[in-house]
C-alpha cells in the first residue's frame, strides 16, 4: 500500500516540467534552435567569477575533512555571520547568526516554515498568481490552504479580499516579491498598508499572523526597491535562496531568518528547526556553505536578463499582448487572447513556443514566460508570437 497524496503528486507532474521536457524532445527532432523554450525559470547568466574563484580558494585552503564534513545542524556560524553583515549594511537591519538557519534552498525552508505553523485548523493565505508548489508544501505540512484572488491588471495585493479572507485560524500570508510568474515587485506602500491589516488582525484574533516571505528572486529588480519586508512588519520569516541571485539552482542553497523581533521569534526558530529535522533537511551541503560566507555579499549582472525584459515586453505590448509591467524575476505574466490561456498554450506549441498556462498560478486567462534566455531565441520568436496574435483577430 502506498500513501495516495505522495502518488498523486508524484504521478501528476508539473506543467511546467511536462512543457521543459516536450521541449527537449523536440529540440532532438527539429533542432534546438528552432524550440522556442519559455517554461522553466533556470537562471541564463553565469556566476560571477568570484564564486568560482571562492569554490578553489576553499578546496585549497581548507582540510578536506572540514570541506566535506557536517557542519551545525542550522548552518556553519561564520556563514551566518557573513548573511548577517551583508543585509545589516544593506537594511541596517541588526541581525545576527542566532536568527538564521542554513538550508538546502528555498523549497526544503518553506516546507519546514509551514510544518512549523501547522496548528490544527491552521490556514496560509497565498495571493494569486503564486508559485505552484505552495499548495502541495502548505497542504502536506497540514495547513489549510486559501488564495486570496489576483489585484487585476496591477498585481499588487487586493487587500480588501485578503482582509476578507483573514480569520482566527490564519497563520501566516505568503509574499513572493519579485513575483513568480507576473514580474511585480510589491512597493512599500502595499506592503505597509498589509502591515497594518496584519497587525489590526493578529490584535484582534489574539495570535501573530505570519508574514511568510519566499525571496529567491530578490536581487533580480530593474530599478526600482525591493522593500526589506522585516524591516515593514516584524512578524516575518525570510526564505532565501541563492539560486537566481547567483545562478546556483543546482546547488540548493540558502537560508531562512527569523528576526528576533518577531513573535515568539525562539520558539518559532526552535519550530523551523525540529521541522526540518523531521523532514531530513539539516546540515547544508558543507561546501557551498563556506563558499557563500565568501560571497554572500555578490549581486548579479541583469544587463542580458533587462535587455531581454524589455524587447519582450515592448515587441508583445506593441502586438497587443497585455501584460503588468514586469519589474523584477525574469517572466512576463500575459493575458491570453480569447481568454482561454489552456488553448493559446496549446496553438503556442504547434509552433515549438512552449508557454505555460497560467491556471497552476491561481490565474486561469494568463500565460507566463520565462526570459531567461538567449537573446536571439526572443529575436526569432517574436514572429510566432505576432501569428499567434493574428489567429485571433
Amino acid at each position: 500500500m502506498l500513501n495516495e497524496n505522495a502518488y498523486a503528486l508524484g504521478a501528476n507532474r508539473s506543467c511546467i516540467r511536462d512543457l521543459f521536457e516536450y521541449g527537449r524532445r523536440r529540440a532532438a527532432v527539429v533542432g534546438e534552435e528552432n524550440v522556442y523554450d519559455y517554461s522553466l525559470g533556470n537562471p541564463s547568466i553565469p556566476s560571477p567569477r568570484e564564486v568560482d574563484d571562492a569554490i578553489r580558494a576553499v578546496l585549497a585552503d581548507t582540510d578536506s575533512l572540514l570541506i566535506h564534513g557536517y557542519t551545525s545542524a542550522v548552518g556553519d556560524y561564520d556563514t551566518r555571520k557573513a548573511i548577517c553583515g551583508d543585509l545589516n549594511l544593506r537594511y541596517g537591519a541588526h541581525t545576527r547568526p542566532e536568527e538564521f538557519f542554513i538550508g538546502c534552498g528555498a523549497a526544503p525552508e518553506l516546507v519546514a516554515v509551514f510544518r512549523a505553523l501547522a496548528v490544527p485548523q491552521g490556514e496560509v493565505l497565498a495571493i494569486a498568481p503564486y508559485f505552484p508548489e505552495y499548495q502541495p508544501f502548505a497542504q502536506e505540512a497540514g495547513l489549510t490552504f486559501r488564495v486570496v484572488p489576483p489585484d487585476v491588471p496591477s498585481f499588487q495585493i487586493d487587500l480588501d479580499k485578503l482582509g476578507a479572507m483573514l480569520t482566527c485560524h490564519t497563520q501566516a500570508v505568503i509574499l513572493n516579491s519579485p513575483n513568480n510568474p507576473s514580474g511585480v515587485v510589491y512597493t512599500r506602500q502595499t506592503l505597509t498598508h498589509l502591515a497594518r491589516l496584519l497587525t489590526d488582525k493578529s490584535r484582534e484574533f489574539g495570535h501573530p499572523i505570519y508574514i511568510v516571505s519566499d525571496e529567491p528572486y530578490r536581487e533580480l529588480a530593474y530599478g526600482v526597491e525591493v522593500p526589506f519586508v522585516p524591516e515593514i512588519y516584524p512578524n516575518t520569516v525570510v526564505c532565501y535562496s541563492y539560486s537566481k541571485s547567483l545562478s546556483l539552482p543546482g546547488e540548493r542553497i540558502g537560508y531562512v531568518y527569523v528576526p528576533r523581533a518577531a513573535a515568539d521569534s525562539q520558539a518559532l526558530y526552535a519550530a523551523i528547526a525540529g521541522a526540518a529535522r523531521g523532514a531530513g533537511h539539516v546540515c547544508a551541503p558543507s561546501l557551498w556553505q563556506k563558499v557563500i560566507a565568501r560571497c554572500a555579499h555578490l549581486r548579479p549582472d541583469l544587463a542580458s536578463y533587462d535587455r531581454n525584459r524589455t524587447e519582450l515586453y515592448l515587441g508583445l505590448t506593441a502586438m497587443g499582448y497585455e501584460m503588468a509591467k514586469p519589474d523584477g524575476a525574469f517572466y512576463l505574466f500575459i493575458k491570453a487572447p480569447g481568454g482561454d490561456a489552456q488553448e493559446f498554450s496549446q496553438r503556442a506549441k504547434e509552433k515549438d513556443l512552449l508557454v505555460v498556462p497560467g491556471d497552476g498560478f491561481g490565474c486561469p486567462g494568463y500565460f507566463r514566460i520565462c526570459y531567461c534566455v538567449s537573446y536571439d531565441t526572443i529575436r526569432r520568436s517574436l514572429p510566432v508570437f505576432r501569428e499567434l496574435m493574428e489567429q485571433y483577430r
